[in-house]
């Protein structure tokens, strides 16, 4: 049995983790750490756990957890993780983050775009970027994995097989995105409160969304070549669910069958990537509380653009789910176990 520990278990994608690794088979859920709640039990935060997992919230460091765990999960805001990962420590214990502190390769970069000092640049490079479906044997030698954030999982897998295929003009790609309110976290925050949301629909970060580096730096990757586009959340009175829509500029003529059998090929041997037949198009609730990311197709020869629909579910796909599709790969499991859920439609 994988013995695994939670830091920042309270929040969201903690609970997200907790939840999906309750029915995991190969794994014991030793510790769960809570600063906010250290002391009361898991089931007086989360009714939802009572009968199910009854365990008390502890205040741990990754230090303290490492004797006993296999794998540490940092479900933390940024700038929180790096203060407590060193080499020292992943010589004990493989940890994923599923916060920013180890997503981008360049500390100016992540200092500039999230304000924070980084406590631990020596490890930016070793840190091996979560993305399953593009990076899955580098996953399985990580001691450090950085996993991805949720618009970036959504926009990186709906766009990589154009940019790798070189069928888009990378100088031209725009990516409008969506997202349920959970994408916020847990926190009190007023932008996100029931009257302030509900029934209304607003942008937000524009041009600055911390995301909006980690999905140049990706797809820069896999294009040989530096990539800067635009991408613009909006926050949705929904509680769960992320739906991008990317355009970008054909730089050849291609039909949208051919199209559709380019991306089905590319992602033929991945379990979790599912591509809709001409006609259809993802919605968010195909994916809710599941692990798939959906995506369809469409050209537009008028203005000659392709337009990628892609969907998931911000907190398991794009957070909990992705880490937890991650450690079975660090661990040599199948990459799908305890992740065999069905999307709940209502």
């Amino acid at each position: 049995m994988i013995k695994a520990g939670i830091i920042g278990a309270t929040g969201y994608a903690g609970e997200e983790l907790i939840r999906l690794l309750v029915n995991h088979p190969e794994t014991d859920l030793i510790y769960l750490s809570s600063h906010s709640y250290t002391g009361s039990d898991l089931s007086e935060i989360y009714p939802n756990f009572r009968g199910i997992l009854d365990k008390k919230l502890v205040n741990m460091t990754a230090e303290e957890m490492s004797d006993e765990c296999d794998v540490i999960f940092f479900a933390l805001p940024h700038g929180l993780a790096s203060d407590q990962i060193s080499g020292k420590l992943l010589d004990k214990v493989k940890i994923i983050d599923l916060g920013a502190d180890f997503r981008l390769k360049d500390k100016d970069l992540y200092e500039n775009w999230y304000k924070v000092r980084h406590s631990s640049p020596v490890l930016l490079e070793e840190a091996v970027y979560g993305l399953c479906e593009l990076n899955r044997e580098s996953i399985k030698s990580a001691r450090l994995l950085a996993n991805p954030g949720c618009y970036t999982t959504c926009s990186i897998i709906s766009l990589a097989p154009l940019v790798d295929n070189n069928l888009i003009n990378n100088s031209t790609i725009l990516i409008d995105a969506k997202s349920g309110i959970s994408g916020a976290g847990r926190s009190l925050n007023l932008p996100v409160h029931f009257a302030e949301s509900n029934e209304s629909f607003k942008a937000y970060g524009i041009g600055t969304h911390r995301h909006t580096p980690e999905i140049e730096q990706e797809l820069s990757q896999i294009a040989g070549e530096k990539i800067i586009l635009s991408f613009t959340p909006h926050l949705l009175p929904m509680s769960r669910g992320i739906l991008i829509t990317a355009y970008a500029e054909l730089t050849e003529e291609i039909d949208k069958e051919a199209l559709i059998k380019l991306y089905s090929n590319y992602y033929k041997d991945d379990n979790f990537i599912r591509i809709y037949p001409s006609g259809s198009l993802p919605e968010t609730r195909y994916v809710k509380n599941s692990n798939f990311l959906d995506i369809g197709l469409e050209l537009d020869s008028r203005t000659n653009r392709v337009i990628v629909v892609g969907a998931v579910d911000n907190l398991i796909k794009g957070a909990a789910g992705q880490a937890i599709q991650n450690m079975n790969l660090m661990f040599n499991l199948d990459e799908t176990l305890g992740l065999k859920t069905v999307p709940s439609i209502l």
